[in-house]
C-alpha cells in the first residue's frame, strides 16, 4: 500500500522519482514492480494516466505484457493458465527474435525464465507452419546438458503447448531405452535430448535429424565443462545446413564464443545481465566454520522454521550421501541428488523436494542447472565451489524470474580463496554472518601432502635398514628365498 499512499499524497512526484530511476540497468524491473503495485492498488484508469509523463510509463506497462510479443491466442491462454502475466526480460528480448527467424546467442544466467524465451517461439513457428506426413519428423531439437533440465524443457514444452497438436519427447541416459524409441518411432515435432543418448539412437537409427528446422543448445557452458564439446561438433556436422539456431549459455569465456561463431549465421544478440552476474533478488551471506563443524552448522541453520525447504550442494556424491545420513540421524527428511543415483531415484527425491514432503535436497554441481523448483526460498553451499562459475549456477536455483531468495555458503579456511574469486567474479563482497555458535577457528589447517605423484615419476625407493654393526640389510628377494637344488 506504498504506492498507494504516495499517489494520494503526490502521485505526479512519485511517478517522476520512478522514471528517475527507472533510467539505469533495472529500469524493466523497477517499472513492473511499478506496474504491480499500481494494478493492485487500483490506480489503472483514466485519471491516472492524465497525471502521467507522457510515453515511458504507458510504453513499459504495454512491453512488460505477453500481448506484446506477438503472440498467439494459444500461447497467450496458456502462459495465462501457468500463472505468468509480465514476460522476462530474456523473454521480452528473445522471443520477438525467434518468431523472426534469426539465429540467437543469449548470454542468460539460470532462473531468468530462459526456457521459455525459447520453447514459446518455437512452439508458435512450428503450429504455423504445419506438415501432413503421415509420420512426424523431428522438426526442432533442443540439446542439453543433464537429465534433469532436459526433463524441465519437456515439461515447458507440454504446458505452453497444450493448446496445439504439436508432439514432443525426452531421451536421456541411465535408463532402458525402449520406452524413447517406441515414442520416436511413432514420430515427435520436437526433441529433446542429452548429447550421449542422442548420438547412440541415431548410431542405431533410431533418429534422422534431415528435417530439424530449428536447433537449441542450451547451457553451452556447462556442455564444455561437461566434455561434450565433441559430440556436439558429432551432432553439427549431420544438421542441415539451412536451419534457424538459438545459442545460450550463462557465461561468454573465449571457447563459447568461439563454438557460438561455428553454430550461429549473423546472429541477433541478447545479453540481459552482465556476464557471470548473480541476480539482485538473491540475498547472499557467508559463514566461516571449520570444515569439521559443518554438519552441526547446517543443522543450526535449519532450526530456523522459516526454511521450509533447502536446496544444499555439495563438491562430491560422497559428500552429498554424508550429509543426507547426518539430517536423517536428526529427523530431517533429505534425500540426495546425483549421477550415481538411478535415474528414477533422482525423479522420486525431486518430486519429493517440489512437493514439500522432503524437506532437504542434497546435490552436486552436476545436477545444479537441472533443477527447477517453483518458489525455492533457500540455497545452501555446504561447500564453497572451487569454480567461481558453479556459485552463480548454484544460487540461481533460487530468486528465480523476479522472485526473493536467499544464498548461504559455508566456508572453511581452506576455502577463502575460492570465496575471493566468487566475489572478484561477481563483483560484490558477500556479507559475512559471524554470529553463530560455529565461528571459524583453525585458520591455517595442516594440508595433506599430495598423494598423486607426476606422470612417469617413479617414487623413491625405501633405504635400508641398517644393523646395529653399521651394515645396511638388504630385504631379501623372493627368488633368494628358494631352497637351493641339490645335486647327486
Amino acid at each position: 500500500m506504498f504506492l498507494a499512499t504516495k499517489l494520494q499524497f503526490n502521485p505526479l512526484a512519485y511517478v517522476k522519482k520512478v522514471l528517475i530511476r527507472a533510467q539505469g540497468p533495472h529500469k524493466t524491473g523497477i517499472l513492473r514492480h511499478f506496474a504491480n503495485l499500481a494494478v493492485s492498488c487500483g490506480f489503472i484508469h483514466p485519471g491516472l494516466w492524465a497525471i502521467l509523463p507522457s510515453g515511458p510509463v504507458l510504453f513499459y506497462l504495454k512491453y512488460m505484457s505477453f500481448e506484446s510479443l506477438n503472440l498467439e491466442t494459444p500461447f497467450l491462454k496458456a502462459v495465462k493458465e501457468e500463472g505468468y502475466s509480465t514476460p522476462t526480460p530474456i523473454q521480452s528480448k528473445a522471443i520477438p527474435l525467434v518468431l523472426q527467424g534469426k539465429d540467437l546467442l543469449g548470454c542468460a544466467q539460470t532462473g531468468t525464465g530462459k526456457t521459455a524465451a525459447f520453447s514459446i517461439p518455437i512452439l508458435q513457428l512450428l503450429s504455423k507452419d504445419k506438415t501432413f506426413d503421415r509420420k512426424k519428423k523431428i522438426r526442432s531439437l533442443i540439446v542439453t546438458p543433464t537429465r534433469e533440465l532436459a526433463i524441465q524443457i519437456g515439461e515447458s514444452l507440454v504446458a505452453y503447448g497444450r493448446h496445439t497438436k504439436l508432439t514432443s519427447t525426452v531421451i536421456f541416459g541411465g535408463v532402458n531405452q525402449n520406452p524413447q524409441t517406441r515414442i520416436l518411432q511413432q514420430g515427435v515435432d520436437i526433441l529433446v535430448a542429452t548429447p550421449g543418448r542422442l548420438l547412440d539412437l541415431m548410431n542405431q537409427g533410431f533418429i534422422s535429424l534431415r528435417d530439424v528446422e530449428i536447433f537449441v543448445l542450451d547451457e553451452a557452458d556447462r556442455m564444455l565443462d561437461m566434455g561434450f564439446i565433441h559430440d556436439i561438433r558429432k551432432l553439427l556436422a549431420v544438421l542441415p545446413r539451412q536451419r534457424q539456431s538459438l545459442f545460450f549459455s550463462a557465461t561468454m569465456p573465449p571457447e563459447i564464443v568461439k563454438l557460438a561463431d561455428t553454430i550461429l549465421q549473423n546472429p541477433a544478440k541478447v545479453e540481459v545481465t552482465p556476464v557471470s552476474s548473480t541476480a539482485d533478488t538473491i540475498n547472499q551471506f557467508v559463514y566461516f566454520v571449520d570444515k569439521g563443524n559443518k554438519n552441526a552448522l547446517l543443522l543450526e541453520v535449519l532450526k530456523d522454521p522459516k526454511i521450509k525447504t533447502a536446496l544444499v550442494f555439495t563438491r562430491t556424491k560422497h559428500g552429498a550421501d554424508k550429509v543426507v545420513k547426518v539430517l536423517a540421524r536428526h529427523d530431517i527428511r533429505a534425500e540426495a541428488i546425483h549421477g550415481n543415483k538411478a535415474q528414477n531415484a533422482r525423479q522420486r527425491a525431486l518430486s519429493n523436494f517440489k512437493a514439500q514432503t522432503t524437506r532437504v535436497l542434497v546435490a552436486t554441481d552436476i545436477a545444479a542447472r537441472g533443477i527447477d523448483v517453483d518458489d525455492l526460498e533457500y540455497v545452501i553451499n555446504f561447500e564453497i565451489p572451487n569454480i567461481a562459475e558453479t556459485y552463480v549456477h548454484r544460487i540461481g536455483r533460487t530468486g528465480r524470474a523476479g522472485a526473493n531468495g536467499t544464498a548461504f555458503s559455508f566456508c572453511d579456511a581452506e576455502e577463502k580463496a575460492d570465496l575471493k574469486s566468487i566475489e572478484k567474479l561477481i563483483g560484490k563482497k558477500i556479507p559475512v554472518i559471524d554470529n553463530h555458535p560455529y565461528p571459524l577457528m583453525d585458520n591455517n589447517p595442516e594440508k595433506k601432502a599430495p598423494q598423486q605423484q607426476s606422470r612417469g615419476q617413479r617414487p623413491p625407493r625405501p633405504k635400508p635398514a641398517v644393523t646395529a654393526g653399521g651394515s645396511s640389510e638388504q630385504p631379501r628377494k623372493r627368488w633368494q628365498n628358494r631352497p637351493k637344488s641339490s645335486k647327486g
